[in-house]
This record gives C-alpha cells, structure tokens and sequence, in this order.
C-alpha cells in the first residue's frame, strides 16, 4: 500500500532570500536532525547569468530502528539523492528527493517548494508531498511502513522550527536582511531603476501587497499552517494531509463550489480520517443539499406561528468552552399537538434551520474567542416527559430527523447534556440511541433527580458558567425560550396517516437508470434565441448527457448524422424510432462520472423541440455488453431564459458551461 501525504501551506514571515540562506545552513549536518548524519555534493552548477543554481547532494541518514532489525537488513545507514533548483530570479526553490538505497524494495519521493507568498511579498511559503510505497522489506513490510512514518512525522515537525532556528543565528550575527537577486548582465534605465526602488519600498511599507500586480505568479494560497491553528484547531501531520487531500478531491469533482476548509474536518473525523468515505459521505450531502434548496434556508425560512408559540426550544449564550448552547424543553413539548398542526416535514424544516444557524454562530464564536469552534452544546431538559411523549408517529419523526442530520451535520455536536430524566427515558433512549452515531452517543452526559444542581465538578456549572444557567434550573439567567405547552385542537390542520413523509421543497428531479436505460426531457421552444439551461448532479454511477434537436428537414437524410444510440427502457418520453431518424445532436455528449455537478447552456437558435437525454453509460454497445447492474441516479434541473432577456449577452451564457463539464466532454470525444 502506498502511503501518500500532502503538507498545507506553511509560512514564514521572512523574506525569500533571508529563508534561502537560513536553508543553506542545514547542510552539510543538521544537529537538530541527528537522523541526518552527513552528505557530499555531487553537483553544483548555475546558469549563466546566475538565475537558477542547480545542486544535488548524496545524503547519509542514520537507520533509527531496532537493533534486531539493524542486522537482518545489514545496514546502519541508507542515502538519498537530492536535487535542488532555485530559481533566483522567480524567488522559487523546488526540491525532490528519493532513496537510493533499497530502491527496488522501496520507493520513496518527496517534493518540496519553498516560493513568496502570494499576498505579502515579505513572507516565504513552503509545501510539500511525499511517497512511501514498500513493496518488499524481508518481511517486515509493516514494521518498516509504521516506522518509516513515524519518522518522517518527527522531521516534518521539526522542518520548521529549525529554518527559524537558523534565522535567529543570522540575526545575532548581525544579519537581517538578505538583498534580492539582481541579474548583474542586464542594463537598467534610471526609470527602471526608479520603478524597482519605488516596488521594493512599497513591499517594505505594506504588509500585504496584491499578488497579480506585483509577485512573479498568481498562485492561490492554499490551506496554511497558522489557518490550521487559528480556526480548525491542532491536527497532527497526517490529519492535516488528509484535509488537504480531501480539499483537492472535492475540488475535481466540483470546481470552485467547495465547502470551507471548517466543513471537510467535520466529515473527515466522522470518518476516522479516511478521505475515501469522507469524499464520499460529503458528496452525498451536497446533492442533498442542492436539492432542498438547504443553502437559502436561512435566509428564506419562515417560522409557522404555531413553532413560535409552542416550540420549547432556543439558542442561549455559550458554554465554558465558548461553544453555541441550545436549549430545548423537551419535556414540555407537546409532539403530537406539532406534528398534527404542522406536519412532519415542516419539523424537520425547522430542526434543519436550527443546524444551519448553529453553523453559523460557530463561524462567529471562531471569531470572537480567538480559538476554533467547532462544535455547539445541546441541554435537554426533560422535565414533564411521560408515556404521551412515546406516540409511535412522534418518534418516527424524531429518528427521521436524527438520520437526516447525522448524515448532514457531522461532528456538530459538542456535548449533550440531558437533565431531569424521568422513570420513562430509559424507553425513549433504548429507542432512539441505536440510531445515534456512536461517536454522538459518547458526548451525551445525563443528570438524574437534581444532580445538575451540583455545585462545581458533577454539576451544570462544570460546564456552563453560573451566569448562564437558566432561571428554570436554578440559574439567574432569563431566557427567551417558550414553555411549550399543549398545542390547541383547533390549530391541527395536518392528517398524519395520510402524509407520505417526503421532504420535497425542491426544483429537482430524481431518477434512476438501469442498465441500457435512458431518461429524455422534451423542450418545445418557439422562440428564436431563447437560452436552455441545465444543472445536474450525478448522484451513482456514470451517465452520457447528449443534448437533441429535431430537425425541420430530416424526413431521411438527419439519421446519418446521429451515432447508434442504446436506448432502452421505459423513461424515453419521445419513441426511440422518431429520436433517431429526426433528432440531431446540438451539443457533444459528455461522460459525466459519479459524483460530479455539471451545469450548462444551450442558445436554442431554431424553434422546434428540444431533448435533454441522460443515459445509464453501460451497454453502450450490442458488441460489448456490461456485465454490471449498476443503476445509475442523478437529480436534474433545467429552464428556458427568453431571447429577450439576453440579447447581446450569448456568448458570454454559451461560455458558462462548468470547467467539470468541459473536462468531461474533452474525455468523452
């Protein structure tokens, strides 16, 4: 198996060539490094005019290893090569490595990039990545793989501290700054030479320059170090490559549409950091999210009367460790009264809404306690609670909407403090705890009797400040918080038995293919110039996307134009006979793969109708059938903008297409 990792960004606050000549005093041994014993340079050239210095160096590092293994593999030292570019005039330096012993056993690689930040132009970044890839090691893969990590951990840790180290042995040499390389062979006008000091000056006075303007690349900064610390928290090597990982992942599958960096660290623990299940746990909640329009939530929810006067339920203050605190009287919620008066659906809608804000005042805590948070606090207080509260369509509801947001609000959930539970709860909690994510389960904390009165340790106040224990239990600090209460009969408007409980606020539509199948829209368009929009997310599977006209004048010669199609199934909307003797392709058929969002455009230039088709990619041909029975599922959404609209405009809307799209149409041709 091979081992991958990816640093974030990591940055020093000192000029490039102040940095260069601090790495230059890692060699040729670095005590702070004592695996590094030595190494002998085989090559060291520049260029011409001295721009770029090209160096490589044979480097002896010690086996630090067991004794028992040291005399099975015979050897107390393996070498590497390494070669260095910098590149003095981009203010680069590129860096690979890779093993010279036990090569044909193990292959290791590591790059490195040492380059200006690219939005102060006093900073240095560095990045790096490396491979391990045992293959075989005299039957101790394993050990050599865990040990091998282990110590590459120790020096990653290590990296930065002794750049620094290094810079401050400068300093007390007197050395504080380092000029910028200057190619000596090339003349300066004195406007020139006026230009650079007025830059140079200009970096000095400025902390933070713009990138494009002034810096010899554009390049994005990526996720750094000192971001991990202030807002994600401390992460070890691995963890932080991980979220890297996962970060380029999604990237590939949705161009710039990304989740923060906050978000990804959620569904990476709920994962135990496997970037595999955590892209795909991800994914799915991004469609999820696109399809229940969960993004304009918060903006566009309108809280039903009944909620505001019956609904025990709130946000109040912080809890010691700076974290969101809502308190809901569970007990005192009459279930049955709001499920009759409001539905199902409309519960969930506001459970959803409650996630979504506590999301937000996580990002706001983040900000104003300095420190990351990440998390919020849940106090029930259950109170009241009796058999009533056990309605069989109650809890339904209430494992609905703890499925739908553990799959969706992973690791949002700091602590769960459970109060006053009464001789019922036991039921309730064998009921619903099976379907509680067993990392969520760990975090709940219960209170018998008055054991939260409890003063320090064992208490409330252990976890919430004095000041912000509610008057209800105890506390001097007032609420807003209704008490709930018996919802009126004459409030009831929703049929329970008669609710299918689908949550289908949505513009999209589902489907599923089976193998050979294929699903066709038909768009009937009178109006010249007018714009079909689409935007799908594929949800399983892959499926080929093909955009059809039917063709004024094709009564025989159009079916020559139009490749075999495999169509099959009982989705087509139009027979499969007349698609192809009078449809034409307008735009390329794309592969779109499993996971990815497409969006695209389509200036309908002809009157006539229109055909978006998605088909099940397998059995694309009788010669070659699938021996897979996959079916493939995706969510859709189109539209027809009016010529009127956008005239003078279309170039810029035929352009929109996704880069996703436009990759997976360059893969398909």
């Amino acid at each position: 198996m091979v081992q991958q990792y990816q640093s974030p960004v990591r940055v020093y606050k000192h000029p490039f060539a102040l940095v260069m000549m601090a790495y230059e005093r890692r060699f040729p041994t670095c005590p702070q490094i004592p695996v590094f014993v030595g190494c002998e340079i085989m090559l060291d050239e520049e260029s011409e005019n001295g721009a770029i210095r090209t160096t490589e160096r044979r480097c002896k590092l010690n086996v630090e290893a067991p004794y028992i293994l040291k005399k099975i593999i015979g050897v107390d030292f393996v070498y590497f090569i390494q070669r260095n570019v910098l590149d003095r005039r981009n203010n680069v330096l590129e860096i690979e490595a890779y093993n010279e012993s036990f090569a044909t056993r193990v292959t290791v690689i590591e790059k490195c990039r040492y380059f200006i930040h690219p939005e102060n132009a006093e900073w240095t970044c560095f990045e790096q990545t490396a491979s391990l890839d045992i293959k075989n090691f005299f039957g101790f893969e394993n050990s050599m793989e865990k040990l091998a990590m282990k110590q590459y951990a120790q020096n990653i840790a290590k990296g930065k501290e002794i750049i620094e180290f290094f810079i401050n042995e400068l300093k007390e040499e007197g050395i504080t700054y380092v000029s910028p390389w200057k190619d000596q062979q090339e003349g300066s006008s004195e406007e020139e030479k006026k230009n650079v000091v007025e830059n140079n000056e200009l970096y000095s006075d400025k902390e933070l320059c713009n990138a494009d303007s002034k810096l010899p690349s554009n390049r994005e900064m990526q996720l750094s170090s000192d971001y991990i610390e202030r807002y994600l928290g401390k992460l070890d090597m691995m963890q932080e490559s991980k979220l890297v990982q996962l970060r380029h992942s999604i990237e590939e599958l949705r161009g710039s549409s990304v989740p923060g960096y906050a978000t990804l660290l959620r569904f990476l623990r709920a994962t135990e950091f496997s970037v595999e299940k955590a892209r795909e746990m991800l994914t799915q909640s991004l469609h999820w999210r696109k399809k229940h329009q969960i993004d304009k939530l918060l903006d566009e929810y309108e809280m039903p009367q009944v909620i505001k006067e019956y609904f025990p339920g709130g946000w109040h203050h912080f809890d010691k460790d700076g974290r969101p605190l809502y308190i809901l009287r569970l007990g005192q919620m009459d279930v049955k009264g709001l499920l009759k008066s409001i539905g199902e659906d409309e519960l969930l809608l506001l459970s959803l809404h409650i996630c979504e804000e506590g999301l937000h005042l996580m990002e706001d805590a983040t900000t104003v306690w300095g420190h990351p948070v990440s998390q919020w606090t849940l106090l029930i207080d259950l109170e009241g609670l009796n058999m009533r509260h056990l309605w069989r369509p109650g809890i339904k509801a209430l494992l609905r909407i703890i499925e739908i947001v553990e799959a969706n609000y992973p690791e949002t959930m700091g602590r769960v403090l459970i109060i006053r539970a009464p001789r019922c709860f036991p039921i309730l909690w064998t009921l619903i705890s099976t379907f509680i994510n067993e990392n969520t389960r760990k975090k709940f904390i219960f209170y018998c009797g008055t054991d939260y009165q409890e003063q320090g340790s064992g208490g409330l106040s252990e976890y919430i400040n004095q000041e912000f224990i509610p008057e209800f239990l105890g506390g001097s600090s007032e609420t807003y918080i209704m008490e709930g209460g018996v919802v009126p009969k004459n409030l009831y408007k929703v049929d329970l038995e008669g609710t299918s409980g689908e949550h289908e606020h949505s513009l999209y539509h589902s489907i599923s293919l089976s193998r050979g199948q294929t699903h066709h829209v038909s768009i009937e368009s009178n109006d010249p110039g007018a714009v079909l929009t689409w935007d799908f997310d594929v949800m399983r599977h892959n499926v080929v996307f093909t955009v059809l006209h039917k063709s004024q004048n094709s009564e025989n010669g159009a079916i020559s134009e139009i490749p075999e199609l495999a169509i099959g199934g009982d989705h087509e909307v139009v027979a499969a006979k007349e698609l192809k003797d009078n449809y034409v392709k307008v735009e390329p058929s794309i592969v779109c793969h499993d996971g990815e969002s497409i969006q695209g455009t389509h200036i309908m230039q002809d009157t006539g109708t229109y055909i978006l088709q998605w088909q099940n990619q397998e059995d694309q041909t009788e010669f070659l059938p699938s021996i897979s029975s996959h079916k493939a599922q995706l969510m859709y959404f189109y539209e027809t903008l009016p010529s009127a609209h956008y005239r003078g405009s279309m170039m810029s809307l035929q352009s929109a297409i996704s880069g996703r799209s436009e990759a997976s149409s360059s893969l398909s041709r």
